[in-house]
């Protein structure tokens, strides 16, 4: 089994969008592992005096997770605080 995460990215270019996509996709390979795939979910551009100066895409990017290594998850829940133990009427009365 697989399990996926998504994780939205900008990234921008003053070349284009198809630049500032691959620019986009480049980033995230470098951070994350397991990269399938990516949706623009936006385009947008930079404007100074008239002309554009720059091509700005939003993205969703879709990467798998890795399998935990066997025994990390022990290790990992024995690490964990402890639950907060009620308050007895003693440990009130000291408060006071």
């Amino acid at each position: 089994m697989s399990v996926a995460r998504v994780t939205e990215i900008t990234s921008q270019s003053a070349r284009s969008f198809e630049d500032a996509i691959r620019q986009g996709i480049r980033r995230a390979n470098e951070t994350l592992r397991n990269v399938t795939g990516a949706w623009v979910k936006e385009q947008q551009v930079a404007v100074e005096g008239g002309k554009i100066t720059g091509y700005r895409v939003n993205m969703l990017v879709t990467f798998i997770l890795e399998d935990a290594p066997k025994g990390r998850a022990a290790a990992v829940k024995a690490a964990a605080p402890a639950p907060a133990k009620k308050a007895t009427k003693k440990a009130a009365r000291r408060k006071r």
